[in-house]
């Protein structure tokens, strides 16, 4: 179910999924992404018992932008959120670029946030010296070239954004899934010819670039919060065919005291994994 929330002069979309008496859970969706979520998502919420609202951060999906937020304003956001759908407390979780603002909820509100679980998240980024090259980002993947460009040259994005999507709705356009498989498993059915995946790609990359730009540019910038003020238990999931999510994960399970877990598959959870988290969320 669609719906929005006025925060000040700003509208706040998010969709929500699941029992309405189930745990209340935030999800956070990565960079770039939309809170229309996918038929196998729906069905694993609902089985779960869960109530899970997926809001569109601004400048996504019609979400009114905010320039120059840090990843920290997704708490009052969140907040606002809670507040509204009548929430004492809630679970939270992020997927990729969804780590970090569910990680600020986690140590912002602290006194509401019951866990968190991060998906393929990331790590801050290091962005001071020279850009980065392809060996800098073998060595710590926290020094790639693209959160360099956005500390130094974010005008230099959003060619690099409609690059990517034009590559991304290309091989859609070809028949391609809506998602890439992982390795050694068949594609998906192609998705031009499903109405509802072609809604999801083209909110996801194609109507506005606005949240993702905003998005790489705060995680290159002090992410207003400290890792230190994350009180709650915390869960970092990776796939076993995603080397970069696995080395962020080392890096952030240091700084939070947090459990690893490695399920089968690459950067997207399959049904299964995701599962394992909606499990853990509940509980």
């Amino acid at each position: 179910m669609d719906s929005e929330l006025r925060i000040g002069t700003r509208v706040l979309n998010y969709s929500r999924y699941g029992h309405s008496g189930g745990v209340p859970v935030l999800s956070l969706g990565g960079s770039p992404s939309t809170r229309w979520k996918r038929p196998e998502v729906v069905a694993a919420i609902a089985d779960a018992g869960l109530d899970v609202v997926f809001p569109d951060r601004p400048g996504y999906g019609g979400s009114t932008r905010q320039p120059g937020r840090t990843v920290a304003a997704a708490a009052a956001d969140a907040a606002a959120l809670a507040d509204h759908l009548g929430w004492s407390a809630f679970a939270v979780t992020g997927g990729s670029g969804g780590g970090p603002h569910a990680l600020a909820c986690a140590a912002l509100l602290s006194d509401r946030v019951t866990r968190c679980a991060v998906v393929g998240g990331i790590a801050p980024p290091l962005t001071d010296g020279p850009q980065p090259t392809q060996a800098d980002e073998d060595a710590d993947p926290r020094r790639n070239e693209t959160s360099w460009l956005a500390a130094h040259e974010p005008a230099s994005l959003r060619p690099l954004f409609e690059q990517s999507a034009a590559h991304i709705m290309s091989a859609v356009e070809a028949g391609g899934p809506e998602f890439p498989p992982d390795p050694g498993t068949p594609p998906g059915p192609p998705a031009r010819d499903d109405a509802e995946a072609m809604a999801r790609l083209t909110a996801t990359f194609v109507t506005s670039h606005d949240g993702w730009y905003d998005d790489l540019v705060a995680f290159a910038r002090p992410w207003g919060f400290d890792f230190a003020d994350v009180a709650v238990p915390v869960r970092l999931w990776y796939g076993s065919a995603d080397e970069r999510s696995r080395r962020y994960a080392e890096l952030l399970a240091g700084e939070l005291s947090a459990e690893r877990v490695e399920y089968a598959g690459g950067h997207i959870p399959p049904a299964p994994a995701y599962r394992e988290v909606l499990g853990w969320l509940s509980r």
